[in-house]
């Protein structure tokens, strides 16, 4: 669970959070398991589609929800087209598949048209124990 703070409003931000070497992001590709999958939350917001009485399709966000999700091996990455001030909360879910000790990379937020407005948060080192 990644808690987010925005102090101003903001178009096309991105959150960079690092995985452990070895681990998995759950989704519901691949065969994995959806009512797994189904627990991510990445901001808590909504997307719909609203047609008005023209017939023009409007999309409308409610709260804060990503344009698009990358699962990489390495991160996972939200881009949210946009974030209002104040806080919410990502949620994702991973598969640790080694034991060990995993010195972790700084988790990233940053305006991507806006370099200079970014954030850095230094994460502990994360150890996996065996069972």
């Amino acid at each position: 669970t990644l808690l987010v703070e925005a102090t101003a409003e903001r178009n096309w931000v991105v959150v960079n959070d690092p995985i452990p070497a070895g681990a998995t992001l759950v989704s519901d590709l691949g065969g994995q398991s959806q009512m797994l999958a189904g627990q991510e939350q990445a901001g808590g917001g909504s997307r719909f589609s609203v047609t008005d009485k023209d017939g023009k399709v409007w999309d409308v966000q409610a709260g804060v929800s990503p344009a698009y999700v990358e699962r990489r091996r390495d991160s996972w990455r939200g881009y949210f087209d946009w974030v209002p001030r104040g806080n919410f909360a990502i949620v994702y879910l991973m598969r640790l598949n080694g034991a060990g000790t995993f010195s972790m990379p700084s988790t990233r937020v940053e305006a991507m048209y806006s370099p200079s407005i970014n954030a850095q948060l230094p994460n502990a080192s994360m150890t996996i124990a065996q069972k």
